[in-house]
């Protein structure tokens, strides 16, 4: 794949070039297109095939907005590392599991398939079914107990960020908790059992993701892990100044490492925040992160997460049926489809195909 020069890049607009809709729309629907970080909401309501569900996406809104694919995750808040804490996140990591996998099957109109590899993504697609791949937020969620990450990949989990907000017994955290006792860093990075926890993950195929975590830890993952890793949910931190985006050294470590950083939704990622008003932010601001991305690392270490029910969503990508507006924005820069197709799950597909290459020796 051939990036676009830095030139036409960088000074790329919305106004620069000019595509049809039905342009538009035709190479949308003709791509696999993949959301690495969508959360669910808990408890679980068990309306992922509702024609009337509140949320940012759900099946029927990938199906009209030709989704290919989702990461569900299993997203578990930082609590207290002690052995009830670490008891109450297993369970509801694990129940929260049980719910990704009931989002499969054919309803109102809509078929889905729980997919654990990427034999079944592709196997998915070629019978117009939508994806859902499981994930894990947060190590927490397996508190001290390696065994409890083989439990999550026989639920069909393909990644686990290591932390959330607040430290935990794997890892230190890109923003600590005070209010759960944290000091700016406890581990200095990677703790023993989370360097454990990186070779268990490699031998079972599942990726590991460093959004949220210190930069610390991060580059002590891309040393310890076996496969590349991915920044599921997170954005530039040059181009907007915020904790949980990564700046140009880790950015390089990915690239050496051969990972991926999946642009994401949220808005305070994205932009700094104004003087006066309120913080807003489209799908052009989406787009400066991934023309970053291109320019310092290349085409092949960077995708597209929206992070929708989880708090991602930009002025004119709401819910999953508008994805066809990043599209519409990466054509108009000029990038080709190779390199669309690239961004919108190929990258992404590459990592986990890796794992499973790991995986089996």
């Amino acid at each position: 794949m051939t990036s676009p020069s830095f030139a036409s890049v960088a000074q790329s607009s919305p106004e620069q070039g000019s595509v049809s809709p039905q342009d538009v729309q035709a190479l949308h629907r003709s791509l696999f297109t993949l959301d690495s970080h969508i959360d669910i909401p808990w408890p679980d309501r068990d309306d992922a095939f509702s024609l009337t569900s509140d949320r940012h996406v759900d099946l029927p809104k990938m199906q009209r907005g030709g989704m290919s694919a989702g990461c569900f995750v299993a997203y578990i808040g930082q609590g207290p590392t002690t052995a009830e804490g670490h008891a109450q996140a297993r369970q509801q990591c694990l129940d929260m599991l049980d719910a990704i996998n009931r989002m499969q099957g054919e309803h109102n109109g809509v078929t889905a398939r729980v997919c654990s590899t990427v034999a079944e993504i592709d196997a998915a697609r070629a019978a117009g079914a939508i994806a859902v791949i499981p994930a894990v937020e947060n190590g927490y969620g397996m508190g001290e107990d390696l065994a409890m990450l083989e439990r999550f990949r026989a639920k069909g989990a393909r990644y686990v960020t290591l932390t959330h907000n607040g430290h935990n017994v794997l890892a230190d955290a890109a923003i600590h908790r005070p209010s759960l006792g944290d000091e700016p860093q406890r581990h200095g990075g990677l703790s023993a059992l989370g360097r454990d926890a990186v070779a268990e993950m490699n031998r079972l195929g599942l990726l590991v993701d460093v959004s949220h975590a210190a930069k610390s830890t991060m580059l002590a993952a891309v040393q310890v892990s076996a496969t590349p890793v991915v920044a599921t949910h997170s954005c530039v931190r040059s181009l907007c100044d915020h904790p949980r985006n990564l700046d140009d050294e880790q950015l390089d470590a990915l690239r050496a490492s051969g990972g991926v950083i999946q642009i994401t939704a949220m808005p305070a990622f994205l932009k700094p925040k104004p003087e006066e008003g309120k913080r807003t932010a489209g799908v052009a601001d989406f787009v400066d992160h991934i023309d970053y991305v291109v320019r310092r690392i290349g085409v092949e270490h960077v995708g597209i997460s929206s992070d929708f029910d989880g708090g991602g969503a930009l002025a004119d990508w709401q819910d999953a049926t508008q994805g066809v507006n990043l599209t519409a924005e990466l054509m108009r820069r000029g990038y080709d489809r190779s390199e669309i197709a690239a961004f919108w799950g190929g990258n992404f597909l590459r990592l986990l195909d890796r794992a499973e290459q790991v995986a089996r020796g």
